[in-house]
Parts: C-alpha cells; structure tokens; sequence
C-alpha cells in the first residue's frame, strides 16, 4: 500500500480519540446519542481511548480507563435550558495540551473548531475531523432572519455564513456530514470534495408496531379506528411544531384526530394557551420504551423541520412502522418518498394537513412495512465501522503525507 493509502495508516496503535462540543444536553439529543454510542464503540471494540471535551455547570476532569470527560463551565444557551454556550476557548487548549489527542473531531462551526485548529499548529500530526451536525447557515441565519429583515438580505447573510463554513471546513483533514441533502450536496459546492456521509445509528430493537398499546390511546381521547398523530422533538421556532399544530387544526373535525407533542420548550406555552383538548403534550419523554409504546400506538409521524441533517426520530418512527408526513427540505428529502409518506412545501400547513388526510386515507398496511424496512438500514454498527474504517483512517492519512514541520517551523506557523 502507498503512504497516502488510509488502509496503510488506519491506526499504528492505540489512539486517543477526541470530540469536542457545544451541542451536549444532559437529557438527550442526537450529538450525545452520537457521542456516547462512540465511546461505547471505542471501550468495547477497540484499543483507543476517548477524550470529552463538552460544556456543564463547572470545570471538572473525570478519568476512568480509557474514557476522559473533560466539563468546561459555561452558560446556558438562553431559551434551551438543557444546552450551554462553550465560549472559554483558553480553557480548551488547556485541555487539548494537557492530553494531546491524535484526532480531534468538532461537532460545532463556531469558536471551537478555531480552538482545535491553534493546537494542530503547535501539534501538526493532530488529526481534524469536522461533523456536518446542523446546517447553521439556513436554521441559525438565513430562517430566522427573514421574518426580520426580509428573504433578499437574510440569502445574503446566508450565503456569506457558507462561504465562512466552507473556509473553515477546508482547514480540516476530513469532513462528514449525515446524509446527502442534510449536509453534504452543500458541502461538496462549497469546495470540500471528499465530503464522506455517515449516517447515525438507531437502536432498531427497540422500536416496533408490537408495543402498541391501545389503552394509551384511549387514555387520551383516542377512538377506535381514529388516527393519532404524533410529533417528537423540542418545541422551539427550529423544529416548528407550531406548523404541525396548524396543520392538525385544519383537518376536519370529523375525522376525530388527536395529536401528541413530545418534547419541551418555549412554543409549549403558546400551543396550550390555544386551549385545544385534542392535543396531548405529555412533555419529555426520558425512557426509550416509554417512547416506544408512544410511536407504536400512533398512526401518522408529523414533523414541519426544513432542515434535519440526520433525522433521527423519523428513523425511529419508521422503525415503530409509522408512515411520516414532512417537508421537501434537508434529510427529509433522503429519508421519505410517496412509498413510505409524504413530503411537501415548507412551511406550508395546508398542504402538510392534505398530505396527512392522503396518508389516513390511503390505509396503506404495505407503506408500514415499507417504512420498517427502510428503518432496518440504518445501525451503530455500520456508522462505526464507515467513521473508524474511512474518515479517521483518511484523516491520519492526510497528516502523514504533508511535509514534516520542525519545531521551529510548528512555533511560527502557530
């Protein structure tokens, strides 16, 4: 094998593998999924260990075998009581100096990313990997900024936000995202052409239509032979919950569905104050049978989110056998056709709530099963194997074959 092969350099040893993040919540949420079923990989699998560097309520350094959790104090993110502001970048180079990482992978766009990329100047072998976990640019700038200063100057603030991603993401050895119209068509125009996708797992066993539970159903008002919509995810302006509600609120009320919002967050308050019974908001659901047995006894997976990167409870609703009415945007795109759902405008509430009426209508039982099976291709397993079998071993590959930096060199490069 070359030198430039990443076979020939997959891992001469045990490495110490670290990810650095914003988006940790202590209840959940797809970066931490991700993140602990890593390590998990990492103890049970391999010879590696694994560095932790997220944000809590205080600096501490927990060391246990192989697996190090570093916790930065920082702020709350205002409105997301479950997530933090990582702002102490001096804190993280601490960190990375005190441990040294052969590969860092940053899960975020903003200040940490810089923080990873002033070690590699001191260390040049560190190996970077960026993970393409939310699509900032339009979710973050361009959608909320048009309610403000309109479509034209919001594109353009959009469009300066990509050309900064772009900049950034060429720094890195590697770069994935989570599916082809979540993340990495973009990326690719952008200019990073080796964009990998690695989709993330879902635990598939313990998702199925068998946990259906029709004392559930009747407990919130369900009657027999009448659908149940249901929607999973925070109740923020980012997964507009608000527009499912408005496509539940335009269906006829002959039809006698109910809706459940899962989650928490601060469109709860306007969704209740609209004082509709119909709709059941039993808030955050922290078992994954609970979850479960929710999925399974409902009937139709509602979700208006333009921008998914991964789309890990649409997954898991078709795993429960669900079919799932959504939007033409972002991994939606790759996750449903008219086989397994419906897609339509952004936005849109009143062709969300015709799509809902063609699913109830079609009664199709063979789009459950389609839905099932398309579930079935997505494991831990296979995202392990894509992550540590072809973008890290591509990463170390990269840093073998650039010119060697002398200390001197490494000190005036930093």
């Amino acid at each position: 094998m070359s030198r430039d092969d990443p076979e020939s350099v997959r891992f001469s040893g045990p490495k110490l593998f670290c990810d650095l993040t914003q988006s940790w919540s202590d209840v959940g949420g797809g970066v931490r999924t991700y993140l602990l079923h890593k390590r998990r990989h990492i103890l049970e699998s391999t010879p590696h260990s694994h560095l932790m560097i997220i944000p809590g309520n205080r600096d501490e350094v927990v060391e246990d075998g192989r697996s190090i959790t570093v916790t930065i104090a920082s702020p709350h993110v205002p409105g997301s009581p479950h997530y933090r502001f990582m702002l102490r970048n001096r804190a993280v180079r601490g960190a990375l100096e005190q441990f040294r990482p052969d590969l860092i992978e940053c899960q975020d766009a903003y200040n940490l990313p810089w923080a990873a990329i002033g070690h590699r100047k001191r260390y040049p072998d560190t190996a970077l990997v960026a993970a393409y976990m939310t699509d900032f640019p339009t979710v973050y700038v361009e959608r909320p900024a048009s309610k403000i200063v309109g479509k034209t100057i919001a594109g353009g603030l959009s469009r300066v936000c990509y050309g900064y991603a772009g900049s950034l993401y060429r720094r890195f050895d590697s770069v994935f995202a989570l599916s082809e119209n979540g993340g990495a068509t973009k990326l690719r125009r952008l200019g990073i052409a080796d964009t990998e996708v690695v989709p993330l797992g879902v635990e598939l066993g313990e998702f199925g239509s068998n946990l259906r539970d029709k004392r559930l159903r009747q407990r919130i008002g369900v009657e027999d032979g009448r659908p149940l919509l249901i929607y999973v995810g925070r109740l923020d302006g980012e997964k507009k919950p608000d527009v499912v509600v408005e496509a539940f609120r335009k269906l006829p009320e002959a039809l006698g569905a109910r809706l459940a919002l899962l989650g928490e967050g601060p469109l709860r308050a306007e969704i209740e104050a609209l004082g509709d019974n119909r709709i059941v908001m039993p808030g955050y659901v922290k078992g994954r049978a609970e979850l479960a047995q929710w999925l399974a006894s409902s009937d139709i997976y509602v979700s208006a989110m333009a921008d998914e990167t991964f789309g890990v409870s649409i997954i898991e609703a078709q795993a429960s056998g669900l079919p799932v009415v959504g939007v033409a945007a972002g991994a939606m795109i790759d996750r449903v056709t008219n086989e397994v759902g419906r897609l339509g405008p952004v936005g849109d509430a009143g062709a969300m709530a015709g799509n809902i009426l063609d699913v109830w209508d079609a009664k199709d039982a063979e789009m459950a099963h389609r839905a099932r099976a398309q579930a079935l291709q997505f494991s831990w397993d296979h995202s392990m194997e894509t992550l540590f079998g072809r973008v890290y071993p591509a990463a170390f590959a990269k840093r073998v074959s650039l010119p060697v930096q002398t200390p001197a060199s490494a000190a005036l490069a930093a």
